[in-house]
């Protein structure tokens, strides 16, 4: 066999620049986590709506606003083991279709429960298209940018989201809740031909799968590379049993990380959605008016993209869980200063501003670790079971956000609170290390891998 006919696909991604290819399957993930981020705010800003028109109480409006998120962690479980058998691509694609169509449904919503119901299914889809699209980007970007690149895709969630409240405001002053809805199910669906055809599937995931060679060699050429089907490409990962992808995050070393994610995502998550749903209430608690709060709120939201791609690019030069854990560190002193300061004012924004930099943008650099920890046959079921498992701290603090305001009234007393978890989830990460399982060439047939092995060795 001609030695130069042998191609890691890993390694040869790893020493190129980032192609045009490349930069535009980050700008169509980018969209598609600008429509989740939308698509998952979106009741959010049609509620007072609902509430009027329906004549229904803040508690029965509950149930629906927390439907989505539920079905969001369900939805992640599911598509992460589908996507590392099928692919990544056409999970996304069916989870785009899936998302949109079930969101433009509930325009029929007549009751409650319905809305409830469709907010659920259409939570599927929303839990399983962010976690692939992580691990699309992962799989496609050189090892030195990966950081900076994902956290650019994950800051496309509180983009949709901040510019969703502003076309929410734009609809609702001219036309009825039902248009907010129709624009958040009718943008993705007209975006789903150009996905089909521009949206490449994970290089890796095909080696891995033993799809042809030529297409393989398709997608390698189109970021830059020059290779016909008469190549051999391979990738060098851990052993891993494809059949059980699930027991897989237990085995080989990956368990006490695979805990430690759950755990830290699980923190970051309660914090992030208690003051996502409950900032502006407690601010308001202490004298604020309904106009400062608002613009609190909207702070913490603003620092999550800034705070994300600073921890990206810190997370390319540095020890990716020392910058997390001292981000998330950081956030937990800031919390516990405003819980003891009680800033008010310009101060009061500034903090808050900071907390979101912190907590958003550590719980963003968990998108680039994970994916980075995990082998291809196994990464979208460790990124998305990260995800779906994590999931539960935001429909926890969702649930006890009001109980925690019931127990400890005073304005302050909720950061003294949340600077706990902030700070657990520091510790977490920093307790997470590098495992070295056995390693295996995929993509070869058996005869080949002999000499594979001394090839790739010798590089």
């Amino acid at each position: 066999m001609n030695h130069r006919n042998i191609t890691d696909v890993k390694a040869w991604i790893d020493q190129r620049p980032v192609s045009a290819q490349q930069w535009k399957i980050l700008l169509l993930c980018l969209t598609i986590i600008m429509f989740d981020g939308y698509d998952a705010a979106v009741m959010g800003f049609i509620a007072p709506a609902l509430i009027e028109e329906w004549h229904i109480t803040r508690s029965v409006m509950g149930p629906i606003l927390g439907a989505a998120m539920f079905g969001v962690a369900i939805g992640a479980l599911i598509a992460g083991p589908i996507a590392d058998r099928i692919g990544r691509k056409r999970v996304i694609l069916m989870s785009v279709f899936f998302f949109a169509a079930f969101s433009l449904l509930c325009i029929f919503a007549r009751t409650p429960t319905e809305m409830a119901l469709l907010r659920f299914i259409a939570g599927l889809g929303l839990g399983a298209v962010m976690p692939n699209c992580v691990t699309l980007i992962a799989e496609y970007m050189p090892e030195r940018r990966k950081g900076l690149m994902i956290t650019l895709m994950f800051s496309g969630f509180n983009i949709g989201s901040g510019l969703g409240g502003f076309i929410a405001a734009g609809l609702l002053a001219h036309a009825n809740w039902q248009a907010v809805i129709l624009f958040g199910g009718v943008a993705p669906l007209l975006l789903l031909p150009l996905l089909i055809y521009a949206l490449p599937e994970s290089i890796p995931n095909m080696v891995v799968r033993r799809i042809s060679r030529e297409k393989i060699a398709q997608a390698m050429n189109r970021i830059g590379g020059n290779f016909t089907a008469e190549t051999t490409f391979v990738i060098n990962s851990p052993v891993v049993n494809k059949k059980n992808p699930v027991s897989q995050l237990f085995r080989n070393g990956f368990a006490r990380g695979t805990l430690i994610l759950w755990v830290t995502y699980f923190m970051g998550l309660f914090v992030i959605y208690l003051l996502n749903g409950w900032l502006p209430t407690i601010m308001r608690s202490g004298g604020i008016s309904l106009e400062q709060a608002a613009i609190t709120a909207g702070l913490f939201q603003l620092g999550g993209p800034l705070g994300g791609i600073i921890v990206g690019m810190m997370m390319d030069k540095l020890n990716p869980r020392l910058v997390i854990g001292l981000t998330y560190l950081l956030g937990s002193l800031c919390l516990l200063f405003q819980g003891l300061a009680g800033f008010t004012g310009v101060s009061l924004g500034i903090i808050v501003f900071i907390i979101g930099m912190c907590i958003n943008g550590a719980q963003n650099g968990l998108q680039v670790l994970t994916p980075a920890w995990y082998p291809t046959e196994i990464r979208a079921t460790g990124v998305s079971w990260m995800h779906g498992i994590g999931r539960s701290g935001a429909i926890l603090s969702s649930s006890i956000g009001g109980v925690l305001l019931m127990a400890f009234p005073g304005q302050l007393a909720i950061f003294l609170i949340l600077a706990l978890p902030a700070l657990l989830a520091a510790f977490a990460i920093m307790m997470h290390r590098k495992v070295n399982p056995p390693m295996k060439i995929k993509g070869a047939t058996l005869s080949d891998v002999p000499e594979l092995s001394q090839t790739l060795n010798n590089r």
